[in-house]
């Protein structure tokens, strides 16, 4: 123990205390879904119950074992246990090899835990769990009974405590800077890959943590969903739009923002409707209404406008640590999950124009008792350079 505690740079972002807390409350919603154990496998989730960021789980299934009255059990490929040591306040490491290896290793952990013929909760509706994983231990271990889990880390997730909420609040403190270096750095002929240095460069000279740039596009590159860092230089009229967040103890500050060098009739009337829904979703965020209502708030805006048909995707989504995990709360149409204060969730209104181009705004919220609190500090306007 004591080499692993040596190396810098490591340890779980929040104190052991506060882990423990979450698997206790996990384990209460576990009880109250009639389950003998849960058995978690999406990396967001980890990171979530453990500190650990999963990135030694990127091809193979980390199982943490979470069972009433039992200390937490973490399998995990050998390879990888200095790190998951490390970076997680768990202590029950268990090891694999390769993944030839570990099903039986796991069976035999769920049958120490005593979990043959009890029923077992997964995530079998989030990533990080194959269905060749569940068959393979569904043939060791006939007798357990397994049932989907895939809410039930993600519904505790939602309500943040202040030890989140402080984090979510450094992040988006970053994500400002980089939302201004994008803005300030706009002019004829930089690239997307430059822009990013600018970015980066401006984060960490704040002293921001972490920036996860998901999407920079200029010009006609603005027509992709995401985009990847290329030499495409901005051009004179035309439209430019960055998906970015800070991140703090791994907790993300989502945020997208547009611009205009000159001008460029589409994507100024996409983004003036974007805008126009984005508040209107921000408007209707206070404590018991669904994720559905707010989704339905922004897609009236837009169905009685020029482009009825301009919204093809959910208007957002939970977030924080991780940025974004499949399973989680959804504002879609007709969700009925039910907002709670000290959730926080994105919305990203980016709509689609006639000619093809992607365009909007978002703002990350905190519900709160009052309505939602918008969490960034620059505008959701578009901005002209």
């Amino acid at each position: 123990m004591t080499a692993v505690e040596s190396i810098p740079f490591t340890g779980a972002p929040f104190p052991k205390s506060e882990y423990e807390r979450r698997q206790q409350r996990v384990l209460e919603t576990v009880a109250q879904a009639e389950l003998d154990a849960l058995v978690v496998t999406a990396h967001g989730h980890l990171q979530y119950l453990s500190g650990y960021d999963g990135m030694g789980a990127y091809f193979m299934p980390f199982p943490l074992i979470l069972v009433p009255g039992r200390a937490p059990t973490y399998v995990v490929r050998e390879y990888e246990f200095t790190g998951v040591r490390a970076e997680s306040c768990i202590d029950e490491l268990v090891g694999y090899t390769e993944q030839p290896d570990f099903a039986k290793v796991a069976a035999d952990v769920l049958r120490k835990l005593g979990l043959a013929g009890k029923k077992v909760g997964f995530e079998l509706g989030c990533w990080g769990l194959a269905p060749a994983d569940v068959y393979a231990l569904q043939t060791l271990i006939p007798e357990m009974k397994i049932a989907d889990a895939s809410r039930l880390v993600s519904s505790v997730m939602a309500v943040k405590n202040e030890l989140e909420i402080n984090a979510m609040r450094h992040a988006m403190a970053a994500t400002d800077v980089a939302v201004r270096a994008f803005q300030r750095s706009l002019r004829a002929g930089i690239s997307e890959a430059e822009m990013a240095v600018a970015i980066q460069r401006e984060v960490t000279k704040s002293g921001g943590e972490d920036v996860r740039l998901v999407s920079v596009g200029f010009g006609e590159r603005t027509k992709l969903p995401h985009t990847k860092l290329t030499r495409h230089p901005m051009g004179n009229n035309e439209p430019a739009m960055v998906e970015v967040g800070g991140i703090k103890q791994g907790y993300a500050g989502p945020l997208v923002r547009g611009a205009v060098l000159g001008k460029h009739a589409e994507t100024e009337t996409l983004h003036a409707l974007a805008e126009e829904a984005l508040e209107a979703a921000i408007a209707a965020i206070k404590p018991g209404v669904t994720a559905g209502e707010v989704d339905a708030a922004a897609r009236r805006v837009i169905e009685r406008s020029v482009r009825p048909k301009a919204l093809n995707h959910r208007v957002g989504y939970q977030t924080g640590s991780p940025w974004g995990e499949r399973g989680n709360i959804s504002l879609e149409p007709s969700a009925l999950d039910v907002l709670q204060a000290n959730m926080t969730v994105h919305m990203p209104v980016i709509l689609i124009g006639e000619g093809r181009y992607l365009f909007g705004c978002s703002e990350t919220v905190l519900v709160t008792e009052r309505g939602a609190e918008i969490l960034s500090g620059t505008p959701h306007t578009l901005y002209r350079a």
